[in-house]
């Protein structure tokens, strides 16, 4: 296991404290590698999102409507 040193403003220190005093974690550590799981997982989740959305934007084929017939067109089903 890496050991890593970090430096933090005395009320994110007093924050991660209570954190650790209302158990919802043990210790520092245990609180840091939590986050860094919960940005993997965001991470991951906004991946999948984008592929998602390129796979259906390549499936939906080439729009025959200008650039401008685009643009008024999502202006209208946004309301604007």
């Amino acid at each position: 296991m890496t050991r890593h040193t970090i430096s933090l403003p005395d009320q994110m220190s007093a924050y991660i404290e209570g954190r650790i005093r209302t158990g919802q974690y043990d210790n520092v550590s245990e609180y840091v590698r939590d986050l860094i799981r919960k940005d993997q997982e965001q991470r991951q989740q906004a991946i999948a999102e984008l592929q998602t959305m390129m796979k259906e934007a390549k499936e939906s084929g080439i729009s025959e409507l200008s650039g401008e017939e685009i643009r008024t067109q999502i202006k209208k089903e946004l309301g604007l």
